[in-house]
């Protein structure tokens, strides 16, 4: 009775551990938020410039050469390509866990028991054949197939293999981000280059001019006009350019390395129509939804299919509380003698096992794994919010960006255009004695310096529209 009684209490014990053993500990659950603004601006216009293809975006057919050459070659993009290899292969592991694991095994070993043991008991009375002992030292040889296989009760397996489909997913969206990068570098740098040339063009037109206001004013000087300070102080000033003539062509060769290295080559010397870039006009851009961003955004997508792979993460570790269940067979021929190895059915064995494993007591590296599934998916999900919200506010930057540089560009042409006059102006006026050397040289000064910042904002125009096609998604498809 009382053996009896014990019985039942263990039974309970183990029902109750068993309980234990699959309740999983509690954790908060949070829900992405995909909610976007209705729209950039008053407007709800569905078309959206971020679908349009590169090649048709891009009409300078040196760029498009560019950014051809660097969606084969860039280095960056080569390796995110091996990323999706990789993470294709993941998939294929993932699923082979699915299946049953069958393989050989050929063995050949000796074996000598002792004597006071049950087998070296038993061997002492027991004749191997007829009128011969068991020897002490017993050989043994053995080959067949060996299988394994779990049972995927609690979709283990299956969730790992999803997240492993949902990570290779999100590396195809990473390619493809990479190259919205990719093309908007290029056509970033290929605008700077430009901005460059033309600068260095003004520069060199500018000392030019700067050169002969120089002689004019030795000229003046001679017939004690001016003073000696007027000579120095223009000398000075085409010094002052041609030493920015020289910082615009080390920007113009770095510019080129960095294109050169974008397109993963050596230095050469970059293709491009340099008399063309103030005539260069901005095209039209539409930004369509926000909401659009959800489907048109390489990294709004990776960041998405990172969260998915992070919830099945935590059903994956969430499984590692319950039991699983196990299966293994073996079939082969064993024998002491390889001569009665092929022996049939003598020699043959086999054997079919079924176990039912599960972790009952100090869990903690369990809950531990669950614990950081289930944070790592809650920082998947903040980091899909804030990559929706950074591609929202990229684009509403950009577009008002490209309103205000509009306006701008249109002030300093009247600038320079004013400035540009001034220059034959104040030369008349000197000429005539109505104007002195000072007003002639900070002119002169002026105009060059509205010239460049007028290139200046010219490139960070076309800037502006590659940024918020980048911003839109574009460039990948």
């Amino acid at each position: 009775m009382f053996r009896n009684n014990i019985y039942k209490y263990l039974g309970l014990a183990m029902i109750c551990a068993a309980y234990s053993a699959c309740k999983v500990p509690e954790f908060a659950q949070r829900n992405e938020n995909k909610n976007v603004p209705v729209a950039f601006s008053n407007a709800q216009d569905s078309t959206n410039t971020g679908k349009v293809q590169w090649r048709q975006f891009f009409t300078d057919p040196n760029l498009v050469s560019l950014i051809d050459t660097a969606l084969k070659n860039n280095q960056e993009l080569n390796v995110t390509l091996q990323e999706i290899e990789i993470a294709k292969n993941e998939i294929k592991a993932r699923k082979g866990e699915l299946l049953p694991s069958v393989g050989y095994k050929v063995g050949a070993g000796l074996e000598k028991v002792g004597r006071y043991t049950s087998s070296g008991a038993g061997d002492a009375s027991t004749d191997i054949t007829p009128g011969r002992e068991v020897p002490d030292v017993l050989p043994d040889y053995a080959f067949g197939l060996q299988a394994n296989w779990e049972a995927d009760i609690w979709h283990k397996l299956r969730n790992s293999k999803k997240a492993a489909v949902s990570r290779y997913l999100s590396t195809v969206e990473g390619r493809n981000f990479v190259i919205t990068n990719l093309v908007a570098e290029v056509a970033n740098s290929y605008y700077e280059l430009l901005a460059y040339d033309n600068q260095l063009a003004i520069v060199k037109q500018t000392i030019a001019l700067q050169s002969n206001a120089l002689e004019l004013m030795k000229i003046q000087k001679q017939a004690t006009r001016v003073t000696e300070l007027a000579v120095r102080k223009f000398e000075a000033e085409v010094l002052n350019s041609k030493s920015l003539e020289f910082d615009i062509e080390q920007n113009i060769t770095e510019s080129e390395n960095q294109i050169n290295f974008l397109l993963g080559r050596y230095s050469q010397a970059i293709q491009r129509d340099k008399t063309s870039f103030t005539d260069l006009v901005p095209p039209r851009v539409q930004v369509g939804l926000p909401s659009q961003l959800l489907a048109n955004r390489p990294d709004i997508k990776q960041a998405e299919y990172d969260l998915a792979a992070a919830r099945l993460d935590v059903k994956v570790a969430k499984a590692q509380f319950y039991p699983s269940l196990g299966i293994s067979a073996t079939i082969g021929y064993q024998a002491f003698n390889p001569s009665y190895l092929l022996r049939t059915p003598e020699s043959l064995a086999y054997s079919l096992a079924g176990d039912l494993a599960g972790p009952l007591i100090n869990r903690n590296a369990i809950k531990a794994a669950y614990l950081t599934a289930n944070a790592k998916q809650l920082q998947a999900v903040f980091n899909y919010e804030k990559t929706i919200l950074n591609g929202y506010i990229e684009v509403a930057n950009q577009l008002s960006n490209i309103s205000n540089l509009q306006k701008s560009y249109d002030l300093k042409s009247k600038q320079v255009s004013a400035l540009t006059q001034s220059i034959d102006i104040s030369n008349d006026l000197f000429k005539s004695a109505r104007a002195d050397y000072f007003e002639v040289l900070m002119t002169q000064r002026d105009a060059l310096q509205s010239k460049l910042e007028l290139i200046e904002t010219k490139k960070q125009q076309l800037n502006a529209v590659v940024n918020i096609y980048h911003a839109l998604g574009g460039g990948w498809n």
